[in-house]
């Protein structure tokens, strides 16, 4: 009986001891299973194994210290941000004010202003706002023709006032000129009488033939001298050799081939288209002066086309009062053209081209 109670207590004390290991195995189990994985671990601080619960409690700290420097550092961030837009808000502000103060405008229109500024700034063609750039270009000098234009106005005064004190004058050339009536004889003896008047229509023809074969010379690029004033004297001196030893040829060759009347009614009829063509050169020589481009080639087209048409017409009108005057041929009519009227001008052309190639 003693034998058997002793042998249970063994076997109790045996059982008793199975459970205590396994309780004691299933509780560090479960601490094993509470801790935090080591790759974890690593990843958050260093790549170090902890070895104790103290170590790893210590690195799962140390995010929480790094993550509020960061926040404290971005807090910083922010008021300084705020701080600059607070004082740039505050130095617009005083701009504004300090503008509206000077200009005295209302925060209205300097809205306006600043609008039309930011429209300016995003305008496509209108860089006001970019950065320069830098063009070089030949300075531009404004050519003064003041001058020329009082000078021409001088002219159309000048022809007035011979139109007001010599109006009858003028009447009869332009009725000797355009109709040739039988009374030619008789308005040919007034013309004749009043020499003030026809010697102040003939300088109008020297000057306004010098001032058009001026402007014709520059056209070409033949000009012999830069001065354009210097330039239209030469002209004008040309015309007046030209034609005073015209008149001092014919009066000779009248006087010596006893044909005195006929020579004088062919000067005559020379000087009168010549005064006709000084009063047609007005109107040519404004619009050659002050000339609008694409119409500069029509007007000296045209110039020329009326001016060979009053030489054509001189020759015809003179054919034949000449002829009644003096048993003359067409054909020797027009040799003494080829000779005196034709030859001189294309010899004076040559001469000009000649001293023009040298000059340059």
């Amino acid at each position: 009986m003693h034998t058997q109670r002793s042998s249970v207590k063994k076997y109790l004390a045996i059982l008793i001891g199975c459970l205590f290991i396994s309780a004691i195995s299933f509780a560090q189990a479960q601490g094993d299973t509470a801790l935090p994985p080591k790759d974890t671990a690593t990843r958050l601080v260093q790549p170090v194994k902890p070895k104790k619960d103290s170590a790893v409690r210590k690195v799962v700290t140390v995010p929480k210290k790094v993550d509020s420097i960061g926040r404290a550092k971005d807090s910083a961030r922010i008021a300084a941000g705020r701080d600059l837009v607070r004082k740039d808000t505050i130095r617009r502000d005083t701009v504004r004010r300090d503008t509206a103060a000077i200009f005295r405008v209302t925060a209205a229109q300097l809205k306006a202003i600043e609008a039309f500024q930011q429209v300016l700034k995003g305008h496509p063609y209108y860089n006001f706002f970019g950065r320069p750039m830098v063009i070089t270009g030949n300075e531009w000098h404004r050519k003064d023709e003041d001058d020329l234009f009082y000078f021409l106005a001088g002219l159309l005064f000048y022809f007035a006032l011979i139109k007001v004190f010599f109006s009858k004058y003028v009447d009869n050339i332009m009725t000797l000129f355009f109709r040739v009536t039988m009374r030619q004889q008789q308005i040919r003896d007034q013309l004749l009488q009043t020499p003030l008047a026809s010697l102040l229509l003939n300088i109008l023809f020297v000057v306004n033939g010098g001032v058009f074969l001026g402007f014709v010379a520059k056209r070409y690029g033949i000009a012999p001298t830069d001065n354009d004033w210097l330039l239209r004297g030469y002209c004008s001196a040309l015309l007046i050799a030209i034609y005073l030893g015209k008149f001092i040829l014919l009066k000779i060759t009248g006087w010596v081939f006893n044909v005195s009347h006929a020579t004088d009614t062919y000067i005559f009829v020379v000087f009168l288209v010549n005064k006709m063509i000084g009063i047609f050169l007005l109107p040519v020589l404004v619009l050659m002066a002050f000339p609008y481009p694409p119409l500069y080639t029509v007007v000296l087209t045209l110039a020329y086309i009326m001016l060979a048409l009053f030489l054509v017409y001189r020759f015809i009108i003179s054919y034949k009062p000449i002829r009644n005057e003096i048993k003359v041929s067409r054909l020797h009519f027009f040799l003494y053209l080829c000779a005196f009227e034709i030859a001189p001008l294309l010899l004076i052309y040559k001469v000009l081209l000649i001293f023009v190639e040298r000059s340059h």
